[in-house]
């Protein structure tokens, strides 16, 4: 695995860099906003982790503008007990969130998790392309048009989508859900698959009579809800 660490704190980032390489992964760091995106846009990574408080450009800035043109995974670093950079970060496309300082072991943990998102063959083995709706899911090109239009989704957001249609006509318990889509479980507090699914529901869209694609089911989970005949 290689990644990019996008971190004003060089301290930090010397101190993780090392942790990372002992675990065999791959390692480039910038230290500004512009620098992380010029970066992300050269050279290939698997993931990135990013900082939201840089002076200049934000990391918020960068997801934005990072978003435009790349689906690239990315953890952001947080600072602890700000929830507002959490749900805005997810909001505009954060596959995961850590608060700082943040623990090492968990960083591994959560950078291998929307790793193996971004590779994982597609739950549903008997076609490449499912077709529900107004949707046709392109397992071999991990990507979803709706109406012929293609909506852009984050990688997790297209592994909820894809965990829910591979579940069809049946409710996917919340827990059981985060562990196929996100590759790990909830913690208490963890407001990312919430925000994963509200912007989900977002992009798709709701059928012709208003009801949504995606139903939560109160105190179970979700379930993916075709057009009513």
């Amino acid at each position: 695995m290689k990644i990019l660490l996008v971190d004003d704190d060089q301290e930090l980032c010397e101190l993780l860099v090392r942790y990372l390489q002992r675990e065999g992964i791959e390692v480039d760091q910038v230290h500004t906003g512009a620098d992380g995106l010029r970066q992300a846009f050269t050279y290939p990574y698997d993931a990135m982790v990013l900082d939201v408080m840089m002076p200049g450009m934000t990391g918020l800035e960068v997801l934005t503008e990072l978003r435009k043109k790349s689906q690239l995974p990315v953890v952001m670093l947080t600072a602890k007990g700000d929830e507002m950079d959490r749900i805005v970060g997810l909001e505009i496309g954060a596959d995961d969130y850590l608060p700082k300082p943040c623990n090492p072991r968990e960083l591994i943990a959560r950078l291998r998790a929307v790793f193996r998102r971004a590779q994982s063959e597609p739950t549903t083995k008997n076609s490449d392309v499912i077709r529900i709706d107004e949707l046709e899911i392109d397992h071999s090109q991990h990507h979803v048009l709706k109406n012929n239009e293609l909506l852009e989704l984050t990688v997790t957001e297209y592994n909820i989508l894809n965990t829910l249609v591979s579940h069809l006509g049946t409710v996917v318990e919340k827990n059981q859900l985060a562990e196929e889509a996100m590759s790990r479980s909830l913690t208490l507090f963890d407001r990312s698959l919430d925000m994963h699914l509200s912007n989900l529901r977002k992009k798709l869209g709701v059928h012709d009579d208003g009801q949504a694609r995606i139903k939560t089911i109160r105190g179970v989970g979700y379930m993916y809800v075709t057009a009513q005949a």
